[in-house]
C-alpha cells in the first residue's frame, strides 16, 4: 500500500494500518471521480466495501459512473471524515467492471451489511434484487496510491 502525505506541514499521514482500519470501519460515502464523454468531471457519492487491498462499489449497469468507466478505467476517490479532527483517504486507481452475477452477490451483500446492518430491509432487498437480476455491476478499484491525512496528529 503506497501512502502519500495529503497535507504536508498540516497534520500527518496515516500509517498503513491506520489507513486500512479507516477504510475497513468507515461508513462514510466514497466520492468517486470520473470523466464523462464531454471530458468533464463527475463526482459520484457511493457506498463501498474495502477488503484490505481493493475497493468495491455496486452500481446500476446504466449508471453514469459505469458508463464513464467503460470509456476510461482511471478514477479518483476520496473518503473523508468531516468531524474534527479531520482525516481521510483519497487516491487514484484503475477499475475493472464485473458483470458476473455469482461473484457480485457476495460483494454486494457485504456492502449492504456494512451500511444497512442487514439484508432484510427495503434498501438492501432492492439493491440485492438488482444485483441478482444482472441489472447491477460491481466496480473493482485497484488503488495506485493512497494520500492520507489525520489532523489529530497535528503538532501545535
Amino acid at each position: 500500500m503506497k501512502i502519500l502525505n495529503a497535507s504536508p506541514n498540516f497534520g500527518s499521514p496515516m500509517t498503513e494500518n491506520e489507513a486500512k482500519s479507516f477504510l475497513l470501519v468507515s461508513k462514510l460515502n466514497l466520492l468517486l471521480g470520473t470523466v464523462d464523454e464531454k471530458e468533464e468531471p463527475n463526482v459520484h457519492p457511493t457506498w463501498y466495501y474495502f477488503d484490505g487491498n481493493k475497493i468495491y462499489v455496486e452500481t446500476s449497469k446504466s449508471s453514469k459512473k459505469a458508463h464513464n468507466m467503460k470509456r476510461r478505467h482511471t478514477i479518483y476517490f476520496c473518503i473523508d471524515d468531516e468531524t474534527i479532527p479531520y482525516k481521510g483517504v483519497r487516491g487514484k486507481g484503475t477499475v475493472r467492471i464485473s458483470e458476473d452475477v455469482r461473484s457480485n452477490i457476495p460483494i454486494a451483500e457485504k456492502i449492504m451489511l456494512k451500511y444497512t446492518g442487514s439484508l432484510d430491509n427495503k434498501v438492501a432487498k432492492f439493491v440485492m434484487d438488482s444485483v441478482k437480476s444482472g441489472q447491477s455491476v460491481i466496480l473493482e478499484i485497484t488503488p495506485r496510491y493512497y494520500a492520507t491525512w489525520d489532523l489529530s496528529k497535528m503538532k501545535i
